[in-house]
């Protein structure tokens, strides 16, 4: 029986975020891979043919998540790759816009957990 493997990556500037996020996420029995923009995020996906689900920074420096996402739904390969929104922005609207711009999902930075698990349970 094969195990399927609970592959994330995890795109986001702030480093700190990176770590906090592996360390529950890996707690929980994914595997996380990183990186520190969305450029780094689209070599990590055009390596690693076998990443289930991606957590996107909304706010980074060069191109942003929102961009990020629209390049991913333009791409017939990555397009099907589920996205879920991780922000601090938690305004009203902000959720919506996300979504609008494509995100399977969202969380609010400080991310909840338990919030984050149900979300990613959809995709695995």
């Amino acid at each position: 029986m094969e195990v399927k493997t609970k592959k994330i990556l995890i795109i986001d500037d702030d480093s700190r975020n990176i770590f906090a996020l592996s360390a529950v996420l890996k707690a929980k029995k994914y595997t996380c891979l990183s990186a520190q923009s969305a450029k780094q995020g689209f070599d990590a996906l055009a390596a690693d043919k076998n990443i289930h689900v991606v957590l996107m920074d909304m706010m980074m420096p060069d191109m942003d998540g929102y961009q990020a996402m629209r390049k991913m739904k333009a791409d017939p390969e990555l397009k099907k790759i589920p996205v879920i929104a991780v922000t601090a922005q938690a305004m009203v609207g902000d959720k919506e816009r996300c979504l609008e711009a494509g995100a399977a999902g969202y969380v609010s930075k400080p991310v909840n957990v338990d919030e984050l698990v149900l979300l990613l349970n959809k995709y695995f």
